[in-house]
C-alpha cells in the first residue's frame, strides 16, 4: 500500500530490527499499522528503530490487533542535517510545542531541551510532566515517521532555564533568539561550525534576568529581521535560516 503521493508508508518500531527475520510489532506500532494507517495483509512498510537505517518490510495480520513484519535487507538510508542544532525552547501551551517540535524536527533540529520560563504560561507538576515529556516524544517520533528521518531526536525533560545555563555549555555557537538582539545570523555564517545552540522564549518572552543568564552562558543575542515573531515562529525560522547558511538546503 502506497499513500497518495506513492510513497510506502513508514513505521516507527520500539526494537532493534535486523534483515530477514520475522517480528511481531510492538503494541505501539501495531496500532499505528493498523488502525491509523489503515494497512493490510500483504502491504508494504518501511520500518525504522532510530538507529539509522530503515527496512522495507511485508506485513500479516495474524489477528487480534496484531501485526508480523517480514523484514528484508536493510537501507543505509540518512537524512539528517550536517548541522547539528539543539533547540533549547520554552514550554509554550497546548498545540504551539507540538507545532514546535513537529517543524523542528521537519527542518533537521538534532535535540530539544524544553525549558521552564518565568513567563511560561504552562505549569507542570511532576507527574504532567512525565505525561507531557512521554507526549513530546510520540510527537518526534510522528514527525520522523512523515519526514523520513531514520534517527529519532532526543527531547529532554523539562527544566528550569537556571538549571540549563548552570550546566557546562560545551564549545558550539550558542544563539538567544530576542527582539533585543542587535546581530543577524547572517553577521554570525562565518562562526557556524558542525553544532549550534539556539535558545527561544515563550509566548511573553523570556524575563529580562533569564536573558541575562543566558548570556552568561554564552548565548549571542540575535535578531531574526525587523519583525516580532511568535513562540512557534522563532525557533522554526531560525533552524531554516541555519540550514539556508551552512546546513542541508
Amino acid at each position: 500500500m502506497k499513500d497518495r503521493q506513492g510513497r510506502v508508508p513508514r513505521l516507527y518500531v520500539d526494537a532493534e530490527l535486523s534483515p530477514q527475520a520475522t517480528l511481531e510489532l510492538p503494541e505501539a506500532a501495531a496500532h499505528h499499522a493498523a488502525r491509523v494507517l489503515r494497512l493490510r495483509e500483504g502491504d508494504l512498510a518501511l520500518l525504522f528503530d532510530g538507529r539509522g537505517g530503515e527496512y522495507e518490510a511485508r506485513l500479516s495480520m495474524p489477528g487480534r490487533g496484531r501485526v508480523v513484519a517480514g523484514i528484508g535487507a536493510r537501507r543505509d538510508v540518512e537524512r539528517e542535517s550536517p548541522l547539528a542544532v539543539t533547540l533549547v525552547q520554552a514550554v509554550s501551551s497546548g498545540e504551539k510545542m507540538d507545532f514546535t517540535i513537529q517543524k523542528a524536527i521537519e527542518l533537521g533540529v538534532a535535540a530539544i531541551q524544553p525549558v521552564l520560563s518565568a513567563k511560561s504560561v504552562v505549569r507542570l507538576s511532576a507527574e504532567r510532566e512525565e505525561k507531557k515529556l512521554a507526549h513530546w516524544k510520540r510527537v518526534a517520533i510522528a514527525a520522523c515517521e512523515q519526514c523520513g528521518r531514520n534517527r529519532v531526536p532526543e527531547v529532554r525533560k523539562a527544566i528550569s532555564i537556571g538549571s540549563y545555563c548552570s550546566a557546562p555549555g560545551g564549545s558550539s555557537l550558542r544563539l538567544l533568539l530576542t527582539p533585543e538582539g542587535k546581530t543577524g545570523l547572517r553577521d554570525l555564517q562565518q562562526q557556524i561550525g558542525h553544532a549550534v545552540t539556539i535558545a527561544a522564549g515563550p509566548e511573553a518572552g523570556f524575563s529580562d534576568e533569564e536573558e541575562q543568564l543566558l548570556q552568561r552562558a554564552g548565548f549571542v543575542p540575535v535578531r531574526l529581521g525587523r519583525r516580532i515573531l511568535r513562540t512557534e515562529t522563532a525557533a522554526l525560522a531560525a533552524l531554516a535560516a541555519l540550514n539556508a547558511l551552512a546546513g542541508d538546503f
